[in-house]
């Protein structure tokens, strides 16, 4: 069944945003706050690793670096781009209309927790390969395994952020069910190189979902995002 991958996602996001959200009214502010702090570090981790893997090779027994070029145009033309298009204050501006339809106008930290919940879990190539093969062979694998990974991040970060997280539900739903939509069509264009680049790019912006987690939201990741397609395209035009 083409789907089954993000439905079995977005019920994990959800069953974990009310497991952390439970588990989060028995913290108190102090103990709230060093969990955020290790989430933030573990996902800085994740993204540099991610990061590392993609950039490092070993040639004639040295370490050597690729795809430095492409992650600097790739994240600077797609910020550029999502600056114009403003598009982190349109997931804000959705996160406020969930926050207000829901009926918690009275937490703060709704939109913050949407935001960055939604953008730890949707950046990466698991969500992209795993959409795409959940579409064209209906092979849920790797969006099983990420469901798993989802898990346990979002029971962390609702702990800490709130029940705003668990709405990143619906952004998984829609990012990933509207890739398998298309996987016919975005299938010839994601090539090893392409995979590649996405997956260098997309790390370089988990790392900075971190860096946020960790020093308060100074990097606008939402506006990175067009430098995922900006490093496919990249991969394709060389």
């Amino acid at each position: 069944m083409a789907g089954l991958g993000t439905i079995v996602n977005v019920l994990a996001v959800i069953a974990a945003g009310l497991i952390g959200r439970l588990f989060g009214r028995f913290l108190t502010r102090r103990f709230q706050n060093i969990i955020l702090m290790s989430a933030g570090i573990c996902v800085i981790f994740i993204g540099i690793s991610g990061a590392m893997a993609q950039m490092l090779t070993i040639t004639n027994g040295k370490i050597t670096t690729q795809g430095t070029m492409m992650m600097i145009g790739s994240i600077v033309i797609g910020a550029l781009i999502g600056e114009f298009l403003n598009i982190e204050a349109h997931m804000e501006g959705f996160g406020v209309w969930l926050r207000d339809l829901t009926g918690n106008a009275g937490d703060n930290a709704f939109v913050g927790g949407f935001v960055q919940a939604s953008l730890t879990i949707c950046i990466g190539a698991m969500a992209v390969v795993g959409s795409i093969e959940d579409g064209i062979s209906g092979d849920h694998t790797i969006l099983f395994a990420k469901a798993v990974l989802d898990f346990i991040i979002i029971i962390i970060m609702t702990s800490s952020l709130g029940i705003g997280c668990l709405f990143s539900a619906i952004s998984v739903g829609v990012f990933q069910g509207v890739i398998t939509l298309l996987s016919g069509f975005m299938q010839p264009f994601l090539t090893p190189a392409a995979m590649s680049n996405l997956s260098l790019t997309g790390s370089i912006m988990i790392c900075c979902v971190g860096i946020n987690l960790c020093f308060g939201r100074k990097i606008k990741v939402g506006n990175m995002l067009p430098g995922l397609v900006i490093a496919v395209i990249w991969a394709l035009a060389v």
